[in-house]
């Protein structure tokens, strides 16, 4: 792992001499004989490609996935008494995506060029581009690894310009390297059509796929290096978001045309691009289970002292998210998650004496928290035996839920009779957090956010609603006058995640099935909840809910954002899904945090208003971007 991160870091900074001013889509290299350099020997070459590695490490920062910050699943505090401590100014930019601050003359997540908090790939393409100019030059290097370095650097060529794709659509294919002296109507290239940007990168896939292996069997000197198994993976994920309503014959794109005229969205809905999806996903779970990924098993570290049944569960959904490199996880990306004190409750006295520990900002909505089933595995406004209507009132916690929530302790009856995800995904005023030094269940901490260590000290260090997104702070951390971090490494994708966009791909093509029953039923049985057809007959108000393609689709949908909750992904889902701007039209409420009784901690408070409309779905170009290169067209709606 170390040597993948050091290496990169060492590579970018030579890199840095081939990277361009120019403000258009610019892929010629500057410095020629820099390059010669870069490729004289095996290691030097080694150097470049984890150089092109650089940007994909990068992305493990949530601050610049769109897939976190602008989920809904998140929100950042908008009234800080000091707005840059995210990581200083504008480290919060892709959290304003949602509060209607995108734009086109300076926008937010700018993956274009660069800016506030994007990445510029096209910058990153170009170096796989010189990469795979150059990889032959070396003559110390086998042509196994040619072979192998080659495939890695196709693949990130390829995953740059998928990244680009759900956000801008139709793109530029920059494929190969241009000269250095190619006239300014050859750099400036223009976008193809979104089915031809899709395939590109299929192909580019396919071809990477031969030379990878299946997976990285030096661990300690390679984690972090593109697998067959990642690769296989990717390209289910790619076909799935090209078979997905934004981009399948959307409606609200039809009028997006080139400058030549040319559509560039398909204008009808293909279905068969469904079961091209359904196909990539079989062959992905395949490879990942024969490379011998699995449900993930609990890996216990540290002194504990004792943990219940129910206990258990919780670590273990939790743990395959935060146990790095586990066996659920199928793509995990090398740098560490940087922001547990900012999801983090303040849980002890000594966290709370420490002003510098916890901050808390990152904030989970009500309507987050909601998303998540009931006790009996079916949503909490379906389900015929839960007090959906009462669950902003209050009670104390009880026996039968002593080891999710304080007993005797008021809190909401929203929190009572959840599924095991909820407790193990979000913490709240009241709820158990086993961990934090105390490693016994019986004895656990819980927290107090009205007037203990979890409520606000002040207009900074504070949560905007009063639930925190526990998935992401492991048992093992402490904070207080001596935290203790347990490190891990940022998951991109896990086995479940691929079974639910298996599950949704046969069902988007075929209807309802066993198979499909079966897929999301893996998930849901890890999780203690029984099958999803059992479930609904029984506890739903929509009972045959499940036996429809509509209704189905559905609960898949939500079984994806309540497994892979705070992981990413949400974002992405809810994007092509079309169903973000419908998530966002509500309001971003939670508990009046600052209130210091448990009367007036419950009271619903409104923390802002979403601005969300159709043309967010897709990121607009800078607007300079446009007089630069006169062959692009703005993103439709911008």
């Amino acid at each position: 792992m170390k040597r993948l991160t050091n290496i990169t870091s060492l590579a970018i900074a030579g890199m840095l001499l081939l990277v361009s001013c120019k403000k258009y889509l610019d892929i010629t290299p500057d410095n020629v004989a820099t390059l010669n350099s870069s490729f004289t020997n095996a290691n030097e070459t080694q150097a470049y490609l984890f150089g092109c590695y650089s940007p994909l490490q990068s992305l493990a920062d949530v601050r610049r996935n769109p897939g976190f910050t602008s989920s809904g699943e998140v929100i950042f505090p908008i009234n800080l008494q000091d707005q840059t401590t995210l990581g200083g100014a504008g480290g919060d930019a892709g959290f304003n995506v949602m509060r209607g601050l995108q734009n086109s003359t300076n926008p937010l997540l700018n993956y274009w060029d660069g800016y506030n908090m994007g990445l510029n790939l096209w910058q990153a393409i170009r170096m796989c581009n010189t990469f795979l100019d150059n990889v032959h030059i070396p003559r110390d290097l086998p042509e196994y690894q040619r072979k192998r370095w080659a495939a890695e650097a196709r693949f990130l060529k390829a995953y740059y310009h998928y990244w680009l794709i759900r956000m801008y659509g139709p793109i530029p294919i920059a494929d190969v390297a241009i000269p250095v002296n190619a006239p300014a109507e050859v750099v400036r290239q223009k976008q193809q059509t979104l089915d031809s940007c899709f395939n590109y990168v299929v192909k580019q896939l396919d071809s990477a796929i031969t030379d990878l292996p299946p997976t990285i069997q030096n661990a300690a000197a390679e984690a972090g290096r593109i697998s067959g198994t990642i690769a296989l993976a990717v390209k289910a994920e790619v076909l799935t978001t090209q078979a997905s309503p934004l981009f399948n014959g959307n409606p609200d794109y039809a009028s997006f045309k080139g400058k030549d005229g040319e559509n560039l969205f398909p204008l009808t809905y293909d279905e068969n691009k469904w079961r091209r999806a359904a196909e990539a996903c079989r062959i992905a779970i395949a490879a990942a289970e024969q490379a011998g990924h699995d449900l993930y098993q609990l890996r216990t570290t540290g002194n504990i002292v004792h943990i219940s049944d129910e206990t258990r569960r919780l670590l273990t959904l939790q743990g395959a998210f935060v146990d790095s490199w586990n066996a659920e996880q199928v793509w995990t990306l090398n740098p560490g998650f940087g922001w547990q004190y900012m999801a983090s409750p303040r849980v002890t006295a000594e966290a709370a004496a420490n002003v510098f520990a916890v901050y808390s900002n990152f904030s989970v909505p009500v309507g987050q928290s909601e998303i998540f089933y009931s006790a009996n595995g079916v949503p909490i406004s379906e389900d015929k035996n839960w007090d959906y209507a009462n669950r902003y009132k209050t009670q104390p916690g009880d026996e039968a839920h002593a080891f999710y929530l304080k007993k005797g302790y008021t809190t909401a009856i929203g929190n009572f009779k959840r599924e095991p995800r909820y407790y193990s995904s979000v913490s709240f005023d009241g709820g158990i957090w086993f961990g934090s030094g105390t490693t016994d269940d019986r004895v656990a901490n819980h927290i107090n956010a009205v007037n203990g260590p979890a409520a606000p000290p002040d207009r900074l260090r504070y949560n905007a609603t009063g639930y925190w997104a526990k998935k992401l702070v492991p048992y093992q951390t402490t904070f207080g006058q001596n935290s203790v971090q347990q490190n891990y490494s940022w998951p991109f994708m896990r086995l479940s995640g691929l079974w639910l966009l298996y599950a949704e791909c046969l069902n988007e093509a075929n209807g309802p099935g066993s198979e499909v029953y079966e897929l999301i039923n893996r998930v849901r049985t890890r999780a203690g909840l029984p099958g999803v057809v059992e479930a609904w007959q029984q506890y739903s108000r929509n009972p045959t809910k499940p036996s429809s393609k509509e209704g189905l689709r559905q609960i898949i949908h939500q079984e994806r954002r309540i497994e892979l909750a705070f992981e990413g992904q949400a974002g992405w889902d809810l994007r092509r899904w079309k169903e973000l701007q419908q998530v966002l039209a509500a309001p971003i409420q939670g508990w009046s945090v600052f209130n210091r009784t448990t009367q007036g901690y419950y009271q619903l408070s409104t923390v802002y208003q979403p601005v969300f409309a159709r043309r967010d779905y897709l990121f607009p170009i800078q607007d300079y971007d446009l007089l630069t290169n006169p062959n692009l067209v703005q993103t439709l709606y911008w």
